[in-house]
């Protein structure tokens, strides 16, 4: 699949056939991730792979109850790690750049759901510090998204989007 014709076709999917995601299909996605740019190539991010049910109801909990979370077989959690990032660019390699190269991960991953045949949803709103805990995670890794993943069991259609001629500006945002 071209890239920009997965760019095209991705939607946010929040039903999920039971079906398994392979381990094989999973591992491919896991490398997109490790090919993310990342500052300075630290790789400043982990990912935590769920597939237990009780912890993807946990997980849904602490995401304000979006219960199609749990309803994934699989869930991946990005988490900034916080000291890898500052060891190099000391407080904005934490507040920053250790955030940006989870996201950056998150979103090759949405994206090369679509390749597989898979849906998925970026899932940001949620309790840090109760998905930190669900997860095991240190002071040193700030969850920063959970990707559910799945077979999807919807085909939702495309939403309205700004447009470039309303998210772009020459020069300057004034004027």
């Amino acid at each position: 699949m071209e890239l920009l014709d997965a760019i095209r076709k991705r939607r946010s999917i929040r039903a999920f056939r039971p079906d398994p995601v392979s381990e094989d299909t999973l591992a491919r996605l896991l490398e997109c991730a490790d090919l993310a740019p990342s500052a300075g190539n630290l790789q400043g991010y982990e990912i935590v792979v769920v597939k237990d049910p009780k912890k993807k109801r946990e997980l849904a909990r602490a995401s304000f109850d979006q219960g199609f979370i749990s309803e994934a077989p699989v869930v991946l959690v990005f988490t900034a790690n916080l000291k890898r990032s500052a060891s190099r660019y000391g407080r904005r390699g934490q507040t920053l750049y250790a955030i940006q190269d989870a996201t950056i991960a998150t979103a090759y991953v949405h994206l090369a759901c679509v390749e597989f045949g898979l849906g998925s949803c970026w899932v940001g709103a949620f309790d840090d510090k109760e998905v930190a805990r669900i997860i095991g995670a240190g002071e040193e890794h700030l969850p920063v998204s959970i990707l559910p993943i799945g077979y999807p069991a919807e085909d939702p259609s495309p939403r309205p989007r700004r447009g470039i001629k309303n998210i772009t500006h020459l020069e300057s945002l004034k004027g």
